[in-house]
């Protein structure tokens, strides 16, 4: 049973932000920061130590981003809501965070309200999808994974890989921030080339430009 005083984590790079967000956070009343992290390994340290009801992620962080953390702190802290907060409105990136374990996806350009809203409901075992892109989510989400095709069929981590090549960034590069053996890198790109029907590198770039993937 959760007490009245919901215990948060919150991490996020910048700390600007994370210390506002922080004050802002207690000052609901209802809420309590009981650590902050800069990063997505921190995070889970942290998590862990402080087993809280909910973890807020921002979705893009240096050495372990916030879809590569869920599945660790699903692990180390069973009893613990992911909240990811994020700049991105692709539907694309809330989809695939939340099949792969997260509780709620809240956008950045949402008031600050909503944020003190989300925890709230995350905390009590709902999902929490900001409104501007709910509509869209739920659609994908209720499609049957066999159906899906494109986007929509890449799995997690193709999907992570996705935007780190379209970025620019090179295999060992990709493989580095996801973790993951260069060779597990190679195999994930050859998939979701086959999946896209992309066949190099300048063709994946242009595709998550024109899909707005990168950023």
């Amino acid at each position: 049973m959760i007490s009245a005083t919901i215990r948060v984590v919150l991490a996020d790079d910048h700390a600007m932000v994370r210390e506002a967000l922080a004050q802002i956070l207690t000052e609901s009343g209802s809420i309590q920061v009981v650590g902050q992290a800069t990063d997505g390994v921190e995070a889970i340290e942290i998590a862990a130590k402080t087993q809280p009801h909910v973890i807020v992620l921002d979705y893009s962080m240096p050495r372990l981003n916030a879809p590569s953390a869920i599945e660790p702190l699903l692990r180390r802290c069973p009893g613990s809501k992911i909240l990811i907060l994020t700049v991105h409105e692709n539907i694309h990136y809330a989809v695939k965070v939340l099949e792969s374990g997260a509780h709620g996806y809240v956008v950045k350009s949402a008031a600050v309200a909503e944020l003190v809203e989300a925890i709230k409901v995350v905390s009590t075992g709902e999902v929490y999808i900001s409104s501007q892109i709910s509509q869209g989510i739920l659609q994908r989400l209720r499609q049957p994974k066999k159906d899906r095709v494109g986007l929509d069929a890449l799995s997690q981590r193709e999907f992570e890989l996705l935007r780190l090549l379209g970025a620019g960034l090179g295999l060992k590069e990709c493989a580095k921030s996801l973790n993951i053996s260069v060779s597990s890198a190679s195999t994930y790109r050859t998939r979701l080339m086959e999946k896209l029907n992309l066949h190099t590198t300048a063709e994946i770039i242009r595709f998550a430009l024109e899909n707005e993937i990168v950023g």
